[in-house]
């Protein structure tokens, strides 16, 4: 599947989970085109594959990207609309660290652009609807975990210091509000700090795959950095202490949003 640029991992059960954000590589022609500061791929959502090792017993499937979002950022809407007019983001293309700082020596033109959405931001989105139509195929339904991780404070982007947990589901437009409601009361049974729909909303993914008309539930978990990570400065070295607690968490809250989804499709048969 795309060697080199996703990893795909089929499992037997409805859920779905998307890791648009974890990889690290960069094309040489790419890379060539970084900065020593964009070399350094920082916004990285480190860890994923390790952090998510818990849902083994849900039995996922697993849609991961393997290159870094500085070559493209697969959580974009690839029209370049922002997902969040009048607040500081990054583009599609990202020009800048989520904390401002440039990443290129030569900023990517608007056919180069093209150029990347072809090779690298389709072949994920096409892998990522077809797991999407095979599990609705297998099951009726799907529920679409978008994992995601970032640093705690960046205030360009955040006023103070970002809860642990941050649940999206655009609102509640991405998913029935049954499942809606039962990931956030078992968010709300965690000791983390949390918040559904604050700052993140959900991406483009969450945006445009959740459509619970059709049975299919989107949600998006933002997780600080600081829940799981010793620092969250390079290395990024995963704390398996602080991981424990975060993992029984997300855990609790699939496991409900997954449970509320099942008994929703049985009120439809």
């Amino acid at each position: 599947m795309s060697a080199g640029i996703i990893s795909v991992t089929r499992g037997s059960s409805p859920l779905i989970l998307s890791m648009p954000h974890p990889g690290t590589g960069v094309p040489p022609d790419v890379a060539a085109q970084l900065n020593e500061r964009g070399k350094l791929v920082e916004d990285t959502d480190w860890h994923m594959r390790q952090l998510y090792s818990f849902a083994a017993p849900f039995a996922p499937s697993i849609v991961e990207a393997q290159l870094s979002r500085f070559v493209i950022d697969l959580n974009r809407d690839p029209a370049g609309v922002s997902l969040y007019p009048g607040q500081a983001t990054t583009e599609l293309v990202p020009t800048t660290t989520f904390d401002g700082a440039p990443i290129w020596q030569t900023t990517p033109e608007a056919n180069e652009i093209e150029r990347r959405k072809a090779a690298y931001f389709q072949p994920y989105h096409t892998a990522l609807a077809a797991e999407i139509e095979r599990v609705k195929a297998e099951h009726g339904y799907c529920v679409l975990w978008d994992c995601h991780s970032i640093k705690s404070v960046i205030p360009r982007l955040f006023e103070g210091t970002l809860p642990t947990l941050n649940l999206g589901t655009n609102s509640g437009q991405s998913c029935a509000a049954s499942v809606e409601a039962a990931a956030i009361t078992a968010m709300a049974g965690q000791p983390a700090t949390q918040i559904a729909n604050g700052r993140f909303k959900g991406g483009w993914i969450t945006r445009h795959y959740g459509r619970p008309f059709e049975r299919v539930h989107a949600l998006q978990m933002e997780i600080a950095l600081s829940a799981y990570l010793s620092e969250e400065t390079a290395p990024w070295t995963f704390d398996a202490t602080k991981a424990a607690a975060l993992q029984t968490a997300l855990s609790a809250i699939i496991a409900a949003a997954l449970d509320a989804a099942r008994t929703l499709e049985r009120s439809r048969s």
